[in-house]
């Protein structure tokens, strides 16, 4: 059964018959039962094969979709989920039941407080729903890779052919933007510092900055996903290793073992980006 995104946003949340004006939420059990047949379940999406898209395409409709200020996130899951339901994929009548209006609340690091960066969530989001051929098993270590790309990389794109495609004005680069930055964390706290620093602009001037931020990692994810399906042998074991110093430090905060009294840690960022050493 093919879903209209407003459609499935309805059968989701289970809304029947709300007043103007007003919008009943119920819990979940009268949800199920109001929805019935017709509420999408997890697994419902899950295993949605992910087909070839237009990286550019993806790239220019993640910028434009930053209309009334949706954020990183919503660019990011909205371009890719709105292109795979265009797609020749088997799936692309579930994408379209996808409501993508749901990823907002990652923008400006969840709801402004500079955590886990809205593309990188975004990817996250993602990968949780995809199916990506020639990678089976592997959506973690694609997920790795794309954050430690945005760690390490110097972001937005800032040459003339993307800042072109994408459709933004390439007057805005030298003032908006000024320039590319490094993250050194998959943190929208990290990577905002560290792109003030380097523009001399300050945190609530980002706005086209961020908006370019997005269109250049949406650009990413689909090139990345692209090379995978088209067969190339891309090393994700390699690309999707912890930067700088985390590889060292799990040798002794291992996640399931510990050297001597060292406590215990999960981590696939570099460490010395928060944590300069120990104290003792």
């Amino acid at each position: 059964m093919k879903l209209e995104r407003r459609q499935a946003i309805t059968k989701i949340i289970g809304i029947t018959g709300a007043a103007a004006g007003s919008v009943l939420l119920p819990s979940s059990l009268q949800a199920q039962e109001m929805a019935g047949d017709n509420m999408l379940t997890p697994a419902d999406l899950q295993n949605l094969e992910y087909a070839k898209l237009d990286a550019m395409a993806v790239a220019k409709l993640a910028y434009d979709a930053d209309v009334r200020n949706k954020g990183c996130m919503y660019q990011v899951f909205h371009a890719i989920v709105t292109k795979l339901a265009e797609s020749s994929s088997p799936d692309a009548a579930k994408f379209a039941a996808i409501p993508t209006a749901l990823s907002i609340y990652g923008s400006g690091g969840i709801f402004g407080q500079g955590t886990i960066c809205g593309n990188n969530n975004a990817a996250g989001m993602l990968l949780k729903l995809l199916k990506v051929p020639n990678a089976e098993g592997k959506n973690g270590q694609i997920v790795g890779a794309i954050y430690r790309y945005y760690e390490s990389t110097p972001l937005p794109y800032m040459d003339d052919e993307f800042v072109t495609g994408i459709g933004a004005n390439p007057e805005d680069t030298a003032t908006k933007v000024v320039a590319a930055s490094v993250a050194k964390s998959f943190m929208c706290h990290s990577s905002i510092s560290n792109w003030s620093d380097a523009s001399g602009l300050n945190a609530k001037q980002k706005g086209e900055r961020c908006q370019r931020l997005s269109a250049s990692m949406a650009h990413y994810i689909v090139t990345l996903l692209n090379r995978i399906v088209d067969g190339e042998d891309v090393d994700l074991a390699a690309i999707s290793l912890p930067e700088g110093s985390a590889g060292e430090c799990v040798e002794c905060h291992g996640t399931s073992y510990t050297f001597g009294d060292a406590p215990s840690t999960m981590t696939g960022m570099d460490c010395v980006t928060c944590h300069t050493g120990h104290f003792n």
